[in-house]
């Protein structure tokens, strides 16, 4: 059997992508590489490339509902990026302070943050 491959890309509906994607860029201190309409599902999205290849996707839909994220219904959960050590996880701690985004603080093994949506990260 082939070892499973890595995820490329995670994509997210957001409730409001303009506040969304300035969040999102101060957070990875970098613009999106792709922002447009897609035709073909028939929804917008702002794309942010990541380390390695990966991709982090911001979604709107025409007609959503605009209600907020919760982990308690069927659906996404939380995402996970991943540090190399504790170090690492203590800068990243020390950016979401810089830009006074809220965050649980770092517990052994993870820390997570909301992003405007509700959506947790971590």
């Amino acid at each position: 059997m082939p070892e499973f491959p890595p995820i490329a890309h995670v994509a997210v509906t957001v409730t409001d992508l303009e506040r969304s994607t300035r969040w999102y860029s101060g957070l990875l201190a970098t613009g999106p590489v792709l922002d447009e309409d897609e035709q073909a599902g028939g929804f917008h999205h702002t794309v942010f490339a990541l380390g390695g290849g990966q991709l982090l996707g911001l979604h709107t839909h025409p007609g959503a509902a605009g209600d907020r994220f919760d982990e308690h219904r069927t659906g996404l959960d939380h995402v996970a990026f991943a540090c190399r050590d504790r170090d690492e996880l203590q800068t990243w701690a020390a950016r979401l302070d810089e830009l006074g985004i809220a965050h649980g603080g770092i517990k052994t093994p993870a820390t997570a943050l909301e992003s405007p949506s509700a959506i947790q990260t971590g």
